[in-house]
């Protein structure tokens, strides 16, 4: 599916940005980059920039207007920083990456185009766009690096991509380590821990078996609602361990940092 959006950069002056846009664009699984009259390309700047990415610099689409980056396309969406005198349809850019993801899911061809670094993209420009997008950035400190743009849109677009097609958001975590981190204790390991802090603490002489007042219900609340995993509590069973050897003048093996 994300085959079927293309990148569009309108007349972009820094070779840079162009490197720039392409690293954001392979981050998030886009390789369609279309680029209008660029006023310094194919350059070594863009090819450092791109860290990585210059396999779509290589393959990147130079059409001499706009017209021509936007054929076959059925969507077309128009990154805009200011007001216009026109409404024109306005999203911001989760809005816009719902609406490219249902339509590339009917089989068509998208396009997110982007102005020029200094000016944007003219009305006339605009108008040639369906949607105009907005990203709602600090008034005060509005301007976005053209990269920035790119990757924000971009983002957006791959989320929205994740949850249509039903995959994960976050890395899985299949290492046993992990799991562990993640799996809370059960009950009769928490009773057991109790029973472990309970003799520590009376073998380093902070509590009296005989007035036991109420420390040990006090740290019972206080772990119960921890969600301790069971990770935490090799953890908190292995320094009590230690603690122990060493109230008892025992050796024991210092762990490794």
């Amino acid at each position: 599916m994300l085959q079927n959006i293309r990148v569009v950069l309108v007349n972009t002056s820094h070779p840079g940005n162009i490197g720039g846009a392409a690293r954001a664009m392979k981050n998030m699984g886009l390789s369609r980059l279309v680029l209008v009259e660029p006023q310094d390309f194919p350059s070594p700047e863009a090819v450092a920039r791109a860290s990585g990415a210059s396999d779509i610099l290589d393959s990147a689409q130079i059409v001499a207007t706009l017209e021509e980056a936007l054929v076959g396309c059925s969507q077309v969406f128009g990154t805009s920083a200011r007001d216009r005198r026109i409404p024109w349809p306005l999203l911001d850019p989760r809005e816009s990456a719902k609406a490219c993801i249902e339509q590339v899911q009917l089989g068509a061809e998208v396009a997110l185009v982007f102005g020029r670094e200094y000016a944007g993209l003219t009305n006339e420009e605009l108008q040639r766009c369906h949607f105009h997008v907005h990203i709602p950035a600090d008034p005060d400190f509005s301007s976005l690096n053209l990269a920035t743009a790119v990757q924000v849109l971009t983002y957006e677009v791959r989320m929205a991509w994740l949850a249509a097609e039903g995959l994960p958001t976050k890395m899985a975590k299949l290492e046993t380590t992990s799991m562990l981190n993640t799996q809370p204790v059960t009950m009769d390991e928490l009773e057991k821990f109790y029973g472990q802090l309970e003799a520590t603490l009376v073998d380093i002489g902070f509590l009296d078996p005989l007035k036991p007042r109420h420390l040990m219900t006090r740290l019972r609340r206080l772990y119960g609602r921890s969600g301790i995993s069971k990770l935490e509590m090799n953890i908190l069973r292995g320094i009590l361990t230690e603690t122990q050897k060493t109230a008892r003048g025992e050796p024991h093996k210092r762990r490794e940092p």
